[in-house]
């Protein structure tokens, strides 16, 4: 039985819909390799069952898992665009508001 952790009461829908789809994905690739549960779990060096969680979109799945599994499907180097601080619209918006605040008060001062 998996762990229960009080973290994933509070996910947000949007990033659990996305856990599954990236679950549902990766079993997409397993299954089009023709490759079995044990196959990939001996070669993540972990459970059939946690594989299979991981397939679930399970959020209680380690990222290096996650990781892993991506990389057995050639997608790791996607993995640090995720984060890319160049695609991160709320830090741009602050980024513009700071910037537009010190116009304002340039302009009225």
């Amino acid at each position: 039985m998996p762990k229960s952790s009080a973290h994933h009461d509070w996910l947000p829908a949007q990033a659990l819909a996305a856990l599954r789809q990236l679950g549902a994905n990766l079993a997409l690739g397993r299954v089009r390799r023709k490759e079995s549960l044990r196959a990939w779990a001996q070669r993540l060096g972990v459970s059939v069952r946690t594989v299979q969680r991981l397939e679930a979109g399970d959020p209680g799945v380690g990222m290096g898992v996650y990781a892993a599994a991506l990389w057995l499907v050639g997608r790791s180097d996607a993995l640090p665009a995720l984060a890319d601080p160049a695609l991160d619209r709320g830090a741009l918006e602050l980024d513009l508001r700071v910037a537009r605040n010190r116009l304002a008060r340039r302009a009225a001062g």
